[in-house]
């Protein structure tokens, strides 16, 4: 039986570090220590879990998605970036839970969110900033339905946004 009171023989570099306690790592082998495993995170191409993903980076457990990065549970997306449980969304940067969401930055449990930023379970809003429980509406102001779509067909068009298929 090995002595608890030995302590393990320290890791060589290629090795990752065991386990360790309180003042066994000096600030300088941590910042080594967790500069390599930024290094080697960064430079790695795998996505394990995933299926039928082209030309993604650093994804997990994701499904038919293309040129995504560091994502999590999507499937069906175009250029994502840092998210999770998405679908059918394209290029998003840290959206969470959304769902047909286009060029939105940090938005959650939201769904048909165009070019809007920090939106929370919000529907159909166009260029909106920071709502929550909002539907309809476009630069933050609200519209009936009717009229959403009417002037979203005409932005899409003055903006070169494709149409969603």
């Amino acid at each position: 039986m090995a002595d608890p009171r030995r302590r393990p023989p320290a890791a060589t570099p290629t090795e990752p570090l065991g386990p360790f306690t309180a003042g066994e790592l000096s600030r300088r082998d941590f910042e080594s220590a967790l500069a390599r495993l930024l290094r080697d995170y960064e430079s790695a191409a795998d996505n394990p879990g995933c299926v039928r993903c082209e030309g993604c980076r650093a994804c997990v457990s994701c499904m038919f998605c293309t040129d995504c990065e560091e994502c999590h549970r999507c499937t069906h997306c175009a250029g994502c970036k840092s998210s999770s449980h998405l679908t059918h969304c394209s290029d998003c940067q840290g959206c969470h839970d959304c769902a047909y969401c286009e060029r939105c930055d940090n938005c959650a449990r939201s769904s048909y969110l165009v070019l809007s930023r920090g939106c929370s379970d919000c529907t159909y809003c166009f260029g909106c900033v920071g709502l929550a429980k909002k539907d309809f509406h476009i630069l933050n102001r609200p519209y009936t339905r009717s009229e959403y779509f009417r002037i979203v067909e005409a932005l899409r068009e003055a903006l070169g946004l494709p149409e969603r298929r």
